[in-house]
């Protein structure tokens, strides 16, 4: 039989229009199961309110996204030490947990089940520079430094900080060894006097972030949020695409332009500020209105 006569008469297929085609491909592709994707949550501001506790929903969301077939994990300014909290209070042990900022990795040891983490990934840097910087601009300031075991060494008791197993020490005494990040509280001082300061005095070979209230988190040069889960996301061998992160500060900036430029997404928490709301693209509900829980519920 020749490939002539195998085909059909003419007339014989019925044709579609191109836009109804269309319709129907997208149809489908709504329909089709979504790939298992990276999902990225803050803590502070998206998984928790201000008062410490969990946004509405947001335990439950995170369950079934985790059932799903998702890997939902934590991607923090916070040490290692109050990030495993969170990660128990919302009943969920992932592969890894981006803490620090970026500038550790934790990676569970042992099956889905296991609770012992171990440090995947460590950035450090030397702060004898941006300390003596800091000190001699910021009279009066606290400081704080993370060691690579998680240790951390400080200067002044502040109220805001979990200081359980932390030691008090000179400020001279904070820059005797690598550290993984530097946090500045300036309780007199605005969020937007530290941007000033940044600027004028030109931290230019560290990594920063600035929190709602006058608190500066210093990391290595380089490393924030997004670097360290581009490690995580090829460990995992997730496609960029299949990427999702929800935050509201602006320590997320850089994860959200990473997703985003990598075709993944990034949602904004809707109480971060603008300058957040533009590196995301997209914005939510707010944390109190249960921005997490209504984000991953439209997956």
């Amino acid at each position: 039989m020749t490939d002539e006569a195998a085909l059909p008469d003419t007339g014989a297929v019925e044709s579609t229009p191109r836009q109804e085609a269309a319709d129907v491909v997208a149809a489908l592709a709504d329909d089709a199961p979504l790939g298992r994707m990276l999902i990225a949550l803050d803590i502070d501001g998206t998984v928790l309110l201000e008062d410490d506790t969990l946004s509405p929903g947001v335990v439950e969301a995170v369950a079934d996204a985790a059932e799903a077939g998702h890997e939902v994990m934590l991607a923090t300014g916070r040490s290692w030490d109050s990030t495993h909290t969170i990660m128990e209070r919302l009943g969920i042990r992932p592969e890894y947990a981006v803490c620090s900022n970026g500038a550790i990795v934790m990676r569970r040891v042992g099956d889905a089940d296991a609770a012992e983490y171990e440090r995947a990934h460590v950035e450090t840097f030397d702060p004898t520079e941006v300390l003596t910087l800091l000190g001699e601009h910021l009279a009066g300031a606290h400081f704080l430094v993370e060691l690579p075991d998680g240790s951390r060494l400080f200067t002044d008791y502040l109220d805001d900080w979990n200081l359980q197993g932390a030691n008090k020490v000179t400020f001279d005494e904070l820059s005797t060894q690598p550290v993984c990040r530097v946090v500045v509280v300036a309780p007199e001082q605005t969020d937007q006097d530290f941007l000033e300061l940044v600027e004028r005095i030109g931290l230019t070979q560290v990594s920063y972030a600035i929190g709602w209230t006058a608190w500066l988190d210093i990391a290595p040069q380089g490393v924030d949020k997004s670097t360290a889960l581009e490690l995580v996301r090829g460990w995992l061998g997730i496609a960029p695409h299949q990427v999702l992160v929800m935050g509201d500060g602006r320590n997320d900036i850089e994860m959200m332009q990473w997703a985003v430029r990598n075709g993944g997404r990034a949602i904004a928490m809707h109480q971060g500020p603008p300058e957040v709301h533009a590196a995301a693209g997209e914005v939510g509900l707010s944390v109190t209105e249960g921005g997490v829980a209504a984000a991953l519920r439209s997956l």
